[in-house]
């Protein structure tokens, strides 16, 4: 994590992999878990990508745009792929890639029925450690999808421990480990247990392949594998070089092709009578065949008989090299153990001291997480878009394929995915929360993430970052610039400042600042519409499509998300001006905005068309109808919380080195005294303790009022978290009939009984980390601000006053309690399932669902979206070595460095000086 930790050897490769270019990253777990029923494998004439390219297309048609895979990884261009492949002797198929149900067949959405958990990787991937539980009975496909698609939206998912195929333990638990001897020379250590009472048989099939570039067009030039003799593949590319695979144990090699089965697909012949589904041909069917008897071919696997005895396990090696190695074996032990203990020593000096060993196990994992969830995403949309007939600017004869207007998009890079089986694209708003928790390991990988949404290839000539491939034009809440500022500001007190990235995204986020002012403000009212923003059905409509009431909807969501734009860009645009004095003008533009943006929402006296509701002391989304009048949407949900989020302190002393700055505020506040009176933090001014500023939606008075519904049990604090609806709604759901048609939106804890955007997301009730964070967030800012005087009842009607650094340090507990043990031993993110909670070979694998169950923090949605769930490692990191006296007494903005101290030397924070 930090450049000052020289004596670490994981953090000596990430150095090198900086400062001389060392090619560390070079490999890694790049593949996806799903390609197949993606936007980009999309060829229909309906955008029906689920049925387009289905489950069962999967293992006999070649993809175009993208590789998946179990447990694996590959270059960085995803040339030259390998992951495992394997059968119980029972299955119909070969176990190649995860299974799940797509958006229809699930009664909540898509789902992945699979068991699979990232259990250890350091930043360079130099040790990975992943684990896949394979049933020994035979997989239940249909039973899944046909059970799933009889269910309701008002029942529980069917999940394959309801199958009954983990019965009696009668399973495998496949661990897949990676070691780099060197950045291009990686050992593969596959261990297989058998945690059932009897032996049993398993076929392992680890493979080798390429990303087939020559079939369309890509690349004529074809790369092979060919039989290197006993035990060895030799891999030919004309760009990626040379590559041995060794395989210990000298077992049956096998060729084919990585080219579609059109006989199996469309009836039609086969251009080689070697296809990619040959190996499930060549196992299960008995095929001889099927496979390349000259030993050649783009796809290849080594072919393993094993026989474990219950209870028992067995081991299986491999290395792929950049040369042909005699003993490829000799010190295999040894590099794995070496690499292991490096990884070890670099999340004990990254985890704060004072963390438990549980909360140690969910740090680490949900870091590793992360880090597995990096993925090649290659889309060029020109190309794409030419080869539907549907180019903009070209002779095409279709015109309702989505993502049109993004022809310009040319996406080819390493990026970290939200969920590599349930979002196996990047989305917008996710990759900024993920970099906050990518900075805990990899400075220069997040710092790349933010960078790559605002060059020229990824954002939209207008400015418009991209949203996500279903449609790139949808639009995410700006968090772009904080998580900018939140890097820059961490690695400048780690000694390593970093102005030129800091204005390079400055540079790209003005543009999209502009877009948002001039598309999602239309009437020039500084407020804003921006239509789905992220919380896909926490409204009573949906905000993405045409309004059945006909107007307009000002959100409350959309308008705090632009005030917490504006303070984020001006705290940006105050460190550049350490640099150049011309960001002074530049910052006065946001405080402008800022200004303008909070006025709009409660403007003095009392207004019926404002998103403030003084009788009850809430904000809510504003109706806009046709005719002119205005409503109140009057439903207590985040869209309320939101502008609490826009809470930003400043010392005094950032002003007052700013004379330009600070001159224009003055003159601001002598033309628009009114404005200025009712946007004030506080009811007696603008001075807080350490005469510190702040600027927020929220003066006292609506900030106790707002404070009190979220601290209520009965409303928004949960025992796991803010809950994304109030439970008030659970008994008094909120209800508007249109055209003889009810709308209504009611607390719903768990999943989503709503078709809206598929009914697989819900933030009608359950918690979400990434809004959780900026609450917390704003908590410790206002606590910086208001100090210890100010106190509120937490929970409300408890009658327990604590200081806001307090109600942040409760609520930072009870969302990290989700993950870890409770005083019974049980985790509350497994809910009932009692193989997680008490089987000790389920009970430390930790999944970082997408959301959570707001009465009992049970996980819900996509299991693996560690991507911004991971959002807890930087909660556990960040209070774990985080107290009152250092957010107080310390300047704001160098928190930072205080919290580090005890990582780099061992030094508790707020015991000596800067």
């Amino acid at each position: 994590m930090c450049p000052v930790i020289v004596d670490v050897a994981e953090q000596k490769r990430l150095n090198e992999a900086r400062e001389a270019r060392i090619p560390w990253k070079k490999w890694g777990p790049y593949l996806s878990e799903r390609q197949w029923g993606t936007v980009r494998e999309d060829y229909s004439d309906n955008g029906d990508a689920w049925n387009y390219f289905t489950h069962d297309h999967s293992r006999s048609r070649a993809y175009r745009w993208g590789e998946d895979g179990l447990g694996g990884l590959s270059d960085d261009q995803q040339r030259l792929c390998f992951a495992l492949a394997l059968w119980n002797e029972r299955d119909a198929i070969l176990k190649e890639r995860l299974f799940g149900l797509t958006n229809s067949e699930g009664n909540h959405g898509e789902d992945v029925k699979e068991y699979y958990f990232y259990l250890d990787s350091t930043p360079t991937h130099s040790y990975m450690k992943y684990l896949y539980k394979y049933p020994q009975r035979e997989y239940p496909y249909r039973d899944l999808i046909e059970t799933n698609r009889t269910r309701s939206r008002e029942e529980m998912e069917y999940e394959l421990l309801d199958a009954g195929v983990f019965n009696e333990d009668r399973y495998f638990d496949v661990f897949v480990e990676y070691a780099k001897a060197d950045p291009e020379d990686i050992l593969v250590r596959i261990s297989i247990h058998n945690r059932g009472p009897d032996a049993a048989r398993l076929r392992v099939l680890p493979t080798l392949w390429f990303r087939n570039t020559w079939s369309i067009g890509e690349d004529d030039r074809k790369p092979s594998l060919h039989d290197a003799g006993p035990g060895a593949i030799r891999a030919s590319h004309h760009d990626l070089g040379e590559y041995w695979l060794h395989c210990d144990g000298a077992p049956e090699l096998l060729f084919t092709e990585n080219e579609s089965n059109a006989q199996r697909l469309w009836n039609q012949p086969n251009a080689s009578p070697y296809v990619k589904d040959a190996f499930h041909a060549y196992v299960i069917s008995g095929q001889r065949d099927a496979v390349n008897p000259a030993r050649t071919g783009t796809k290849a696997a080594a072919h393993y008989v094993c026989e474990v005895p219950g209870g028992g396990s067995t081991t299986i090696r491999l290395r792929l090299t950049p040369s042909r190695l005699d003993d490829a074996f000799a010190g295999f032990e040894d590099t794995f153990n070496s690499r292991l203990a490096d990884a070890d020593e670099f999340y004990e000096r990254i985890a704060p001291r004072s963390l438990t060993d549980d909360q140690r196990r969910v740090h680490r994992q949900a870091l590793a997480g992360m880090l597995w969830g990096k993925q090649y995403y290659y889309f060029d949309l020109e190309l794409w878009l030419r080869e539907h007939g549907s180019h903009p600017l070209l002779e095409g004869n279709r015109r309702d394929v989505r993502n049109m207007d993004w022809f310009h998009m040319l996406n080819a890079d390493v990026i970290s995915m939200p969920d590599k089986w349930e979002y196996p694209w990047y989305a917008a708003w996710d990759l900024a929360f993920h970099t906050i928790t990518l900075a805990l390991v990899d400075f220069d990988f997040a710092k790349e993430q933010l960078l790559l949404m605002l060059r020229s290839l990824y954002v939209h000539p207008s400015g418009q970052i991209p949203a996500y491939e279903w449609n790139f034009s949808d639009v995410n809440p700006p968090v772009h610039a904080a998580a900018t500022l939140w890097l820059y500001r961490y690695e400048k007190e780690l000694g390593r400042a970093d102005p030129r990235f800091l204005e390079r995204s400055f540079q790209g986020l003005m543009l999209n600042f502009n877009w948002w002012v001039n598309r999602k403000d239309p009437l020039g009212r500084n407020v804003f519409a921006g239509g789905f923003l992220g919380l896909d059905n926490i409204g009573v409509f949906d905000r993405s499509a045409q309004l059945p009431t006909g107007g307009s909807l000002e959100q409350a969501d959309g308008t705090a998300w632009m005030a917490f734009y504006c303070q984020t860009m001006l705290e940006m645009a105050i460190n550049l001006t350490e640099y150049d004095p011309m960001y002074e003008e530049v910052a006065f533009k946001f405080v402008q905005h800022f200004m303008w943006i909070s006025y709009a929402m409660d403007r003095r006296g009392e207004h019926e068309d404002e998103m403030w509701d003084e009788q009850d002391g809430f904000f809510y989304d504003l109706l806009r109808l046709p005719d002119g009048r205005t409503t109140r949407l009057k439903i207590r949900s985040l869209v309320g919380l939101l502008p609490l989020c826009a809470s930003t302190v400043f010392e005094a002393s950032s002003l007052t080195r700013l004379p330009k700055l600070t001159e224009l505020i003055a003159q601001f506040r002598k033309r628009y005294p009114e404005l200025i009176k009712h946007v004030a933090p506080t009811d007696t001014g603008f001075i807080g303790h350490n005469d510190r500023r702040l600027l927020s939606i929220l003066n006292k008075r609506k900030l106790e009022r707002v404070l009190a519904y979220m601290l209520d049990e009965n409303e928004f604090l949960g025992p796991h978290g803010i809950r994304s609806l109030s439970r008030y709604h659970l008994d008094h759901p909120f209800v508007i009939h249109v055209g003889g048609q009810e709308y209504k939106v009611q607390y719903l804890p768990a999943e989503s009984n709503t078709g809206m955007f598929g009914g697989n997301s819900n933030w009608r009730g359950p918690v979400w980390m990434p809004v959780n964070l900026l609450i917390v967030r704003a908590l410790v800012n206002l606590y910086s601000f208001f100090g210890d005087d100010f106190k509120v009842e937490c929970p409300t009607g408890s009658g327990q006053h604590m200081t806001l650094f307090e109600v942040a340090q409760e609520l930072v507990r009870r969302l990290t309690g989700t993950f870890l043990r409770d005083a019974d031993g049980r985790r509350p993110v497994y809910g009932g399932t009692d193989k997680f909670q008490n089987d000790p070979h389920w009970r430390d694998l930790i999944l970082f669902y997408e959301y959570f169950h707001g009465d009992n923090g049970a996980g819900l949605g996509a299991s693996h979206q560690t991507g911004w769930t991971g959002l807890v490692a930087p909660l556990l990191d960040l209070f774990g070595r985080l107290d009152a006296k250092t957010v107080l007494e310390t300047e704001h903005g160098r928190v930072m460095a205080q919290v580090v101290r005890e990582q780099v030397s061992g030094e508790k924070p707020g015991t000596g000086a800067d």
